[in-house]
């Protein structure tokens, strides 16, 4: 495996930035988004996790688990291109065993601005000659910021739980320090799509990092998934998953889908309308740290398995937790990976629409443990044996938010 890059690659121009597209009522969505993945000592095999978000919505109001959030949506830009937003900064926290869900849900003004803001504290672009670094800062009591540093070698992450989350048994803070992997997962990967009427898309991905830091002073190592969103449709059923491998490799998984289960009204798992789903798109990506290539896949698919009750593992509310058979495949190369849900995340969003109904959409996030992962390519079959570890996260969302 070669040596970690120096710096974040790739177009990083527009991550402190909302304005790609414009605006569109009850449909846009934006927000930045970290998972971070760290070995469990205690549980071989298994991860923690923390999520957390910075997001805001162009909506009047919205219900975002028990939690009814009211702003104007509308976030504003200076002069210099710097951001505020009336915003959200959400987060669960798995500790291997518990689901410290919400670990963070509260309400902040945020600030967005890139390192040419006058108000950057850090080095100029011309100074460094690394264009990218910016932060999003809440203006809370506690430190929920996150940042590129102003020469690219590193992001911040930093965030304290809420009380009542402490109060339960999760930590009181998190001080990360996130930096390159290699060269093809840690170098931005940059979509933009626009369907009719405005409605479309703009996505910033960095697919795997090493992340270091403390947790109430303990040290850990690990690995992060970053993306920062716009969304301008409504919001469908998919699945969506990764996996970070012990050499740096990196796959995911993701298949938006018409179903039955749009018209749920429920966070309520195993329901039998979900039986049937009709593909929208089916894609996948493979940086091959081992092959030195990354491939992408233009057909998938995930199958949900319900567990039989001696071979089960079940969420705080008693709901069995599944399985996922993944295939995804090109014409060189086919992985299969079988990944068992651990835990649940489970967020669900009420926001008002027309003639006085209200849309809704349940949204799961699953850590996983690694069953059996299946590599077939040219030069012949690996499998789970061949990586020292795999660890990774699942969604499945349903439900049709509009």
């Amino acid at each position: 495996m070669s040596d970690s890059p120096a710096t974040f690659g790739g177009d990083l121009s527009s991550l402190w930035r909302l304005d790609a597209m414009p605006p569109l009522r009850r449909l846009s969505w934006w927000w930045w988004w970290w998972l971070v993945v760290l070995p469990d000592p205690e549980r071989p095999g298994r991860s923690r996790q923390l999520m957390i978000l910075w997001s805001t919505k162009d909506t009047a109001k919205i219900r975002v688990k028990d939690h009814m959030w009211q702003t104007d949506g509308r976030y504003h830009i200076d002069e210099d291109g710097g951001h505020t937003l009336p915003g959200m900064v959400c987060a669960w926290w798995f500790d291997g065993k518990t689901m410290h869900e919400p670990y963070i849900i509260r309400e902040a003004r945020i600030a967005a601005l890139d390192a040419s803001h006058p108000m950057w504290p850090g080095d100029a672009p011309s100074e460094t000659g690394f264009s990218g670094a910016g932060a999003v800062v809440p203006v809370t009591d506690e430190d929920l910021s996150m940042g590129l540093a102003s020469d690219g070698s590193h992001f911040w992450l930093n965030c304290a739980g809420d009380a009542a989350a402490v109060a339960g048994g999760a930590p009181a803070k998190f001080e990360l320090k996130i930096t390159p992997w290699t060269e093809s997962a840690s170098s931005a990967a940059y979509t933009n799509n626009e369907f009719v009427g405005g409605m479309g898309y703009d996505i910033t991905r960095l697919h795997a990092c090493r992340a270091s830091g403390t947790i109430d002073g303990e040290q850990v190592q690990g690995s992060a998934y970053f993306q920062k969103v716009t969304v301008q449709a409504p919001s469908v059923p998919w699945f969506w998953g990764f996996l970070h491998f012990s050499d740096g490799s990196y796959i995911d998984w993701f298949i938006p889908h018409a179903s039955f289960s749009m018209s749920a009204r429920d966070e309520r798992a195993w329901k039998l309308r979900d039986i049937s789903r009709i593909p929208m798109r089916e894609a996948g990506l493979f940086h091959d740290e081992k092959r030195g290539r990354s491939e992408r896949f233009a057909r998938c698919e995930v199958e949900l398995i319900q567990p039989q009750e001696d071979d089960c593992e079940y969420d705080s509310d008693g709901t069995p937790l599944p399985i996922f058979h993944v295939r995804t495949w090109n014409g060189r190369t086919q992985v299969s990976i079988r990944v068992r849900a651990v835990s649940r995340a489970n967020w669900t969003f009420d926001q008002p629409t027309r003639a006085g109904l209200v849309s809704h959409l349940t949204y799961n996030e699953y850590p996983l443990q690694v069953e059996a992962v299946s590599i077939l390519d040219e030069q012949g079959v690996r499998t789970l044996e061949d990586y020292e570890w795999v660890h990774g996260n699942a969604e499945h969302a349903w439900g049709f938010l509009h």
